[in-house]
């Protein structure tokens, strides 16, 4: 396990061999010793960050020349980080695997050995229709994946070159979506203010300024390079160039959960007839956060449980047999006082996508039954 020492002691003040991590870090390339985190860090990087894995990695670069220091450097800035690594590319997580393999089996309770099975048929979904009075419950479904291109290294690596052509590859295989799927493609850098104000009124857009996505190198250029698609219908959305480079999502109104996973179905495999993903056998989709590994997936409902949300350990209970997590509906770390719940997959990596959708959808059901019968 990571040293911890109280924040009050200088870098001088630990040992010859070891520095303090914490805000006052700049650049990556600082990290010179062996880290120490303050007292009280609770992060990943910290608790997997031995001095057998420093030594292992510290001097290793991947393939793209990211080092392990940038591997580690957003959560050794921002010791206040859940997990606190990224990657630079695909091959990086075998490059450092001594971190990357302790941070995937302590989050996604994967081993070295195991292997991922990717599964995208949404014809072998097991979910009928919810009767009226059920579908009534149920404010919204959505589904996204995160998704990066074989033959780029990661969003915190590109060149500014290498994000335009990713850009560009992404935006040919979107123009020629037709029927549901037809829509227009937004920059970031170009979009209209009418068009922003659109789009914030949608909830589509995204933003700079994450702090730990500015530590790893995901933010560099901004806005360059960056932008939004969706659908006419506004059921379908992909983000370009964000935390990863690509967030595919399909939503709508109501519960029908196996139409939002069809329209994901289709509409990722039309991309990737353009532009191949990144993708192996253990770790299933890269994604530059290893959290995403495996699927890359977050499918989710809003619903209304005001019963079952006073009773806090049945709900719980409920969730954890089914593997799913609450969180409230107006985002990650909030509650609900309207009793309308976000219930999402809480698997990542080792399960394919339509099992993680199943689980969801067993889950929710599951709750509803609970909620009629308080």
């Amino acid at each position: 396990m990571g040293q911890q020492f109280s924040s009050q002691m200088s870098d001088c003040a630990i040992d010859a061999d070891g520095m303090m991590m914490g805000s006052h870090l700049v650049f990556p390339s600082q990290i010179s010793k062996y880290p120490y985190f303050p007292s009280g860090t609770k992060s990943l990087l910290s608790k997997v960050l031995t001095r057998d894995v420093w030594d292992a990695c510290k001097d290793r670069t991947d393939k793209y020349g990211y080092t392990f220091q940038q591997c580690i450097f957003s959560g050794a800035k921002w010791v206040n980080s859940g997990v606190g690594v990224y990657a630079g590319c695909h091959e990086g997580f075998y490059t450092f695997a001594p971190l990357f393999d302790k941070v995937i089996e302590q989050y996604h309770k994967h081993s070295p050995t195991d292997k991922h099975i990717s599964n995208m048929d949404f014809r072998q979904l097991q979910c009928p229709d919810f009767p009226a009075d059920e579908d009534a419950m149920i404010n919204s479904t959505r589904i996204r994946v995160a998704r990066n291109l074989a033959d780029y290294p990661l969003g915190t690596c590109v060149t500014s070159q290498q994000r335009r052509e990713i850009e560009q590859k992404v935006v040919s295989a979107l123009s020629q979506f037709t029927g549901e799927l037809k829509g227009k493609y937004y920059s970031l850098g170009s979009m209209t203010e009418d068009e922003r104000k659109q789009l914030i009124a949608d909830h589509f857009l995204f933003k700079g300024g994450d702090k730990y996505l500015e530590s790893c190198g995901l933010e560099r250029d901004w806005p360059e390079a960056r932008g939004i698609f969706h659908n006419d219908a506004k059921t379908f959305l992909v983000w370009v160039n964000e935390e990863d480079q690509l967030r595919i999502i399909s939503m709508q109104n109501g519960s029908n959960i196996r139409q939002v996973f069809e329209r994901l179905s289709v509409a990722a495999a039309k991309i990737e007839e353009k532009a191949k993903f990144a993708n192996d056998e253990h770790l299933g989709y890269i994604t530059s956060c290893p959290t995403n590994l495996g699927t890359g997936m977050r499918a989710s409902v809003h619903i209304k449980l005001p019963k079952l949300a006073k009773k806090p350990d049945q709900f719980q209970a409920i969730a954890d047999k089914y593997y799913v997590q609450i969180r409230g509906a107006h985002g990650e770390h909030t509650e609900s006082d309207d009793g309308v719940y976000d219930i999402s997959n809480l698997r990542r990596l080792g399960r394919a996508e339509v099992d993680l959708v199943q689980d969801m959808y067993n889950g929710v059901k599951a709750m509803i039954q609970a909620e009629k019968r308080l």
